[in-house]
């Protein structure tokens, strides 16, 4: 079974938006540490606008060039129990993060890794890259 997928795990304990080193830090219920830098959390944006809706092409799908306010975390609000929304220094704020969403990306290695079918590197916790 997939760590992410266990019950009750993809409810965030702590979401803390560090705006002055361009990241996000979400800790687990189940103990799992996921850091997010801004352009990355950008990038996963899943908008209508940036991911495309009626089989058109998003704005991400373009593989534009984001500027520095494009990915300047302004603000992150909550979304119900499920989501965040991020505001942007462009003004852009239509995406909601699902948690699972956020969970599911995390871009650790360990996570990398199980996306990518391989196994864990043995020995190595994710606290060595939290």
């Amino acid at each position: 079974m997939n760590p992410a997928s266990a019950p009750g795990t993809i409810t965030p304990v702590s979401i803390h938006a560090d705006r002055g080193a361009g990241r996000l830090e979400i800790g687990w219920a189940d103990g799992h540490a996921t850091v997010y830098d801004t352009t990355a959390l950008r990038w996963l944006c899943p908008c209508a606008y940036c991911r495309g809706e009626a089989g058109m092409p998003g704005w991400l799908d373009s593989a534009p060039t984001l500027t520095e306010e494009q990915t300047r975390l302004v603000d992150v609000a909550l979304v119900g129990g499920y989501a965040i929304a991020p505001t942007w220094g462009d003004g852009h704020h239509t995406g909601y993060y699902t948690y699972a969403l956020l969970r599911d990306r995390c871009p650790c290695p360990e996570c990398s890794e199980r996306r990518s079918g391989r196994q864990p590197t043995p020995g190595r916790s994710h606290e060595e890259h939290a």
